[in-house]
């Protein structure tokens, strides 16, 4: 109950080493890990589309011992779209570690978290990551992040930071930006226990516990996780359980536990200060408050950005719909998608007038997109409509949410992104050039954004990085439809190579050759900003004086993957995106006048 304890959040944008550096600081604290996780990369990316995608989207806890003292280490999401996240687990930690790439500098999603992190009053520890990069700069790195901490108005305590160079991947890490200085990760766990307060242990006080988390155990049912402010609790205790209305129900705690490196261990007893996990009520939500019996007192409840877009869920109803999903119809969606609300305070669900059909707000497309990957790969089939911006009035003023959007592109596709996004509405606020690198920053509105990603990658080739986060609500402008245009299917069938050569003349094809499409179904890309629709199941004709081989080879050009997110992106306002288990459609719902051309 005495323990020394320091609860700290790693800060990063995506990419930037983060998971890795948790990773060394589990291993070379001795942390108790079992051998075949121990084994692995990236240990706390522990969701299998963390994995693939190497970001985290989920807020995690680990514990570290160093000397005597407990870490309680919180892995926070690098990306503004997962903010709900960030925000509830901020309020846990007593400190923030901010990792900043050695050659990139600081980025949108570590000024939007960090920005959180210093509103609440934290202070920072400043981690420069990657010096073994041959193309390091620390010194410009150093500079960016105290220009960024000016910007976002950190007080001068905030402003007196720490600083630690690292290389993460070999778990090194010194005081001095000199790869041969770097020893071991000792002096990251030096700076932890020298500038972070320990947690405030005030055992003596009622009982008050806020819930940040919600996790389900198939044998001890729901579980709360969050930070002890006072008092202290435990297993088999009655306790009170003060609800968002101010209703308080009691209730028993049957589990108690602490984080154990990457295991949850239980204890018996936990005091004021320690990150816990609490089981014995399956009514808890996020946000609720847990006191004492004898004298119920509530917490002030967590302060969440609302979301800024919103996407219409509805039952499939395509030619292909029920052939893939084991869950298809309303009733099954509609009981996913609420219970997605439980876990994700940012996510808001309701019903329509309709009730076949869901209107689901979120922080972003990508937050939308992760909830549709993760529901497809339960089984989940079902259609989405385009993306929606979601308006607000002050004062009589119509506004709307602006992003804030990062680019760099090589210098020769500087001129087609700054027209580009001129054409879009966009106000230029930053442009430097650095090693033939064009840097630019634009405000741009929401509904002007969305669908930009898609077009940036084609003009680009590829080459370009593109980042944005939520700016803030300014005065809404009239919306600007952006031209599309869509290599729609003729008819049921069988693609086949013969017609995919002839329609790739016309446009871009999402599909490849033997696969089943059907009439409706989105399948390229128009060259022209106009619907067309293509016949790509035609076969070649045989006759006495021809066969399928004797016109020589056909040359396909490789056709482009469509996932969730890039479906999202790409569709209009008359189409939607049909998600199964298995594949990723979007079909047209437009009625054609003219069959075929």
């Amino acid at each position: 109950m005495k323990e020394d304890i320091r609860n700290i959040a790693i800060i990063a944008h995506v990419d930037h080493g983060k998971t890795t550096l948790v990773d060394a600081l589990l291993r070379q604290s001795k942390t108790n890990i079992k051998d075949d996780v121990l084994n692995t990369e990236c240990i706390m990316d522990s969701n299998e589309l963390e994995k693939e995608r190497g970001i985290t989207i989920f807020a995690k806890n680990a514990s570290v011992r160093y000397g005597d003292t407990k870490i309680n280490i919180i892995d926070t999401p690098g990306h503004a779209d997962f903010g709900g996240e960030v925000e509830r687990v901020l309020t846990m930690a007593n400190a923030a570690l901010l990792l900043i790439d050695a050659k990139e500098g600081p980025m949108p999603q570590t000024r939007f978290v960090l920005k959180k992190a210093l509103q609440i009053g934290l202070p920072i520890i400043l981690v420069i990551n990657k010096m073994d990069k041959p193309d390091a700069r620390p010194a410009y790195v150093l500079d960016a992040a105290i220009n960024l901490f000016i910007e976002l108005g950190a007080n001068d305590s905030q402003l007196d930071f720490p600083v630690i160079y690292s290389i993460s991947k070999q778990g090194v890490a010194s005081m001095k930006p000199d790869v041969a200085d770097m020893k071991d990760i000792l002096p990251i766990f030096e700076t932890i226990i020298k500038y972070v307060p320990p947690a405030e242990r005030d055992v003596d006080s009622n009982l008050k516990f806020l819930a940040v988390n919600i996790t389900r155990d198939d044998f001890k049912g729901r579980i709360a996780t969050g930070k002890i402010y006072k008092g202290k609790m435990k297993s088999g205790d009655v306790v009170s359980c003060i609800k968002r209305d101010g209703k308080i129900e009691n209730f028993k705690i049957t589990s108690l536990m602490v984080s154990d490196g990457l295991a949850k261990a239980e204890v018996c007893e936990a005091g004021a200060g320690d990150i816990v996990h609490i089981a014995g009520y399956n009514d808890i939500m996020i946000g609720d408050t847990v006191s004492s019996r004898e004298k119920p007192e509530a917490m002030e409840r967590l302060n969440i950005d609302e979301p800024t877009i919103q996407v219409i869920f509805m039952v499939n109803n395509s030619p292909f719909s029920g052939r893939e999903g084991t869950y298809v119809t309303s009733r099954q969606i509609r009981d996913r998608l609420y219970k997605e609300m439980e876990t994700d305070v940012a996510l808001r669900v309701e019903d329509t007038a309709f009730p076949e059909k869901f209107l689901v707000s979120g922080r972003g497309e990508l937050h939308i997109g992760i909830l549709i990957e993760r529901m497809r790969r339960e089984g989940y089939e079902f259609q989405v409509g385009r993306p929606r911006v979601i308006y607000k009035e002050e004062n009589g003023v119509k506004l709307e949410p602006y992003e804030e959007v990062s680019i760099e592109v090589p210098d020769n596709f500087a001129g087609v992104m700054i027209e580009k996004m001129g054409g879009r509405g966009a106000e230029m606020k930053d442009m430097n050039v650095i090693e033939g690198i064009t840097h630019l920053r634009f405000i741009i509105p929401t509904s002007r954004f969305l669908g930009f990603r898609s077009k940036f990658m084609t003009e680009t080739k590829g080459l370009g990085i593109l980042n944005s986060v939520f700016y803030g609500y300014l005065p809404a402008v009239e919306a600007k439809p952006q031209p599309h245009g869509s290599v729609v299917a003729y008819e049921d069938g069988q693609t086949t190579a013969f017609a995919l050569e002839n329609a790739q003349l016309r446009g871009a094809m999402f599909v490849p050759p033997a696969v089943q499409v059907y009439r409706g179904q989105v399948v390229g890309r128009c060259s022209r900003d106009e619907d067309l629709e293509i016949n790509v199941c035609k076969k070649k004709e045989l006759s006495n004086m021809r066969s399928t081989s004797s016109d020589g080879m056909v040359f396909l050009d490789p056709h482009i993957e469509m996932g969730v997110e890039e479906a999202l992106e790409y569709i209009s306002d008359d189409e939607l995106v049909e998600v199964t288990p298995k594949s990723v459609r979007m079909r047209s719902l437009k009625n054609f006048k003219v069959k075929g051309r």
